[in-house]
């Protein structure tokens, strides 16, 4: 089934299975697929983020279970605490830490993860299952790893333009332009789609 995705300005993407059929203005998507379901999304639609902190997020950081939020907190497990937890971490417990961490990524418009390779075997298996998408790097990228790309201290990369034929790989953030989206963060994401499916809805 078509699915058209689009936002507050207008823009639109039809996606059929896990690629974009078309894109263009609402209307014109509409008159051409009369039959494809509609969403619209508050605020711009965008190809979504890289964050470049993949290695940093995935593999040296624990995302604490919420059943774990009285002993651990909520937020990630890094440095030295990481160590000491680490002694009693299993892979079960490793996979289950990078499909959060994965989560709360595309809940930050996230759609690809610049990562050396990933050495943790539980790590990489739970990322690829996720459809996340993993790109290549050489080395650390500097600034602080931040599930919001826009709090790293580094200049915010998005992933290449969605078109026809590409794949659907996108983010909506419930802002007016890009300058909102600056100064207000990925925070404001309201919509993640990768492979045509839609894996973060703000509720």
């Amino acid at each position: 089934m078509l699915t058209i995705h689009a936002d507050s300005r207008g823009h639109a993407l039809a996606v059929k299975g896990a690629w974009i059929a078309d894109a263009g203005a609402l209307e014109e998507l509409v008159a051409a697929h009369p039959q494809a379901r509609v969403r619209e999304w508050p605020g711009i639609l965008t190809p979504g983020l890289i964050n470049l902190h993949g290695n940093e997020l995935l593999e040296e950081a624990y995302h604490p279970d919420p059943r774990e939020a009285d002993e651990l907190g909520t937020e990630p497990i890094t440095g030295e605490a990481l160590v000491a937890l680490a002694q009693s971490m299993d892979a079960a417990r490793w996979g289950a830490s990078a499909r959060r961490g994965v989560q709360r990524m595309l809940a930050h418009g996230t759609v690809r993860a610049a990562c050396e390779e990933l050495r943790n075997r539980a790590v990489s298996d739970a990322v690829h299952r996720t459809g996340l998408a993993v790109m290549g790097r050489i080395g650390r990228p500097g600034g602080a790893p931040a599930l919001d790309p826009y709090d790293a201290g580094l200049p915010v990369e998005f992933a290449e333009p969605r078109e026809r034929h590409s794949a659907a790989r996108f983010a909506v953030f419930d802002v007016r332009d890009e300058g909102e989206l600056v100064e207000r963060g990925a925070r404001t994401c309201v919509a993640t789609v990768v492979d045509g499916r839609l894996v973060y809805r703000r509720r």
